[in-house]
């Protein structure tokens, strides 16, 4: 970030679309166009991994750190390309427009997909795709054999496999691979229409001078491609199984702390390998992304290990991690390393050292600014630094009107009312908010949807430590009004940000 600018919090799957899910189509350009008439400069979304349901669908959740979530392929774009035809998209389904229903969503789409690879496999023009899975053989080969192996022994978690596979001996993995070349190569295949519509998605964003901040979780799940295939850059046991696991503890969210349950990071090993997963995993996000937001950024300094098999967060313990020579080895790879740290919730100060070290611009949420310790909070606008990005509130939060309405003391509101000079409504607060965010001196503000169309606790994209009904709201076309449009320009360029 090296000028003055702000930019939407908005993630794909909740964009408007006919087809129950936000996807990378033409909602998604429409979407652009909206950032560029209202002069903003970024637009920030969730990770864009594979999801699934038995982690609620949660972008954070993956099966793999380096492969697109397919759920997001656009089936306009697949008509545009020839891989479907018209009557195929008359078999649409009767899918809600307001929420994401993952399992309707995933059945047609599936359908489609399959008419899609019919048509590929029929196509004498392969050049392209040949060209993806060259280029992507360090990741793809062994997330399409997983996926697909998954499949075939029944859902069962890879270390549950036939012993052979789990460990991965190379005459009875090809024989698999052999076995099951045709669902192997339908899963290469939807990964190369993924990123070829990404790319073109991320090419019209930066033709109109908007940066796209993606998220990049800093766990990967146990029952990952990347686990199975790499064992050993995870504290596991003789049985492959998760010595510790990831989590935080008690905070603002939880009064137990999170138990997320993520194999933790083996760093003596990732160290004597020079890093290199890391290296390859920010390789591809910068090449998906412009910027990218680390989550729980913290991980890179200490991390929170609590014993496998506890049933909360309370008895972990922090585990130290060799920050500086990792960032040294990425800088070294990446100089000009275009990365945001989250540094929200229990954060010691050898992590805000990092940050300063290395000059990532932190996280400032402005729903955390007005307690009782208002003149000394670095969330409150007077004690932001210009190398940060504010936040009215992100995806991990209520809505602004939300926590007006629901969630803010008496206290907080007296506070809040003496901070503006003024009495504040619920009907407003989302633009107090908005308008306090846009003065601060931080280089970026970021806005999630929801507070810009001041909307409640209705909309709410998740509730931490919960996993029923999170990750499914969904922007409604007409929500975007003249009036909203022409509201966030205004203030965009009022306070220098256009």
């Amino acid at each position: 970030m090296t000028r003055r600018g702000s930019g939407i919090l908005l993630h794909i799957t909740s964009l408007p679309s006919p087809y129950g899910i936000g996807d990378l189509g033409p909602g998604a350009k429409k979407f652009a166009d909206f950032l560029y008439e209202t002069r903003q400069s970024y637009w920030q979304i969730l990770p864009v991994n594979p999801t699934d349901a038995i982690s609620g669908h949660s972008p954070y959740d993956s099966l793999s750190a380096f492969a697109g979530n397919t759920l997001l392929i656009s089936p306009e774009l697949l008509l545009e390309d020839d891989f479907i035809r018209k009557e195929d998209l008359e078999l649409l389904p009767e899918l809600p427009n307001d929420r994401v229903d993952f399992d309707a969503v995933m059945q047609h789409k599936n359908k489609l997909f399959d008419r899609a690879f019919e048509r590929f496999r029929d196509s004498d023009n392969k050049y392209e795709y040949d060209k993806f899975c060259l280029q992507n053989s360090q990741w793809l080969d062994d997330f399409a054999a997983f996926v697909i192996f998954k499949q075939h022994f029944e859902g069962k978690a890879w270390c549950d496999w036939p012993e052979e596979i789990r460990d991965r001996q190379p005459e009875a993995i090809q024989k698999l691979k052999d076995e099951l070349s045709e669902p192997i190569e339908r899963k290469k295949f939807l990964q190369f229409i993924f990123l070829k519509q990404w790319m073109s998605l991320k090419e019209y964003c930066n033709d109109l001078g908007i940066q796209i901040m993606g998220d990049l979780p800093y766990y990967q799940n146990y029952d990952s491609a990347d686990v199975w295939t790499n064992p050993g850059l995870f504290k596991l046991d003789d049985q492959k199984q998760p010595t510790g696991v990831a989590g935080v503890p008690p905070d603002y969210f939880s009064e137990t702390g999170q138990l997320w349950g993520h194999p933790v990071y083996n760093w003596e090993r990732l160290k004597e390998t020079d890093y290199g997963w890391w290296l390859q995993r920010m390789k591809r996000n910068l090449s998906l992304f412009d910027i990218v937001r680390i989550d729980h950024f913290r991980g890179f300094v200490s991390y929170w290990e609590v014993p496998a098999g506890d049933e909360t967060a309370i008895n972990g313990t922090w585990v130290e991690v060799p920050t500086r020579d990792f960032f040294e080895t990425l800088l070294k790879r990446f100089p000009n390393l275009p990365i945001v740290a989250e540094d929200l919730g229990y954060i010691t100060p050898d992590v805000r050292e990092a940050i300063r070290e290395f000059s990532f611009p932190g996280m400032r949420l402005l729903l955390f600014a007005f307690d009782a310790s208002l003149p000394t909070n670095a969330y409150a606008p007077h004690n932001h630094v210009k190398n940060c990005v504010v936040y009215t509130g992100t995806h991990d939060n209520n809505t602004v009107r939300g926590w007006f309405d629901n969630e803010a003391s008496e206290e907080d509101k007296r506070r809040l009312a003496k901070y503006l000079g003024r009495e504040v409504s619920s009907g407003n607060v989302h633009w107090d908010f908005i308008r306090l965010a846009m003065m601060s001196v931080a280089d970026l503000v970021l806005l999630p949807i929801q507070d810009v169309l001041g909307l409640g606790p209705e909309a709410r994209m998740n509730r931490p430590a919960t996993t029923e009904k999170n990750w499914q709201w969904r922007l409604l076309s007409e929500q975007i009004t003249p009036e909203v449009t022409d509201k966030l320009r205004e203030v965009t360029t009022i306070f220098g940000r256009a």
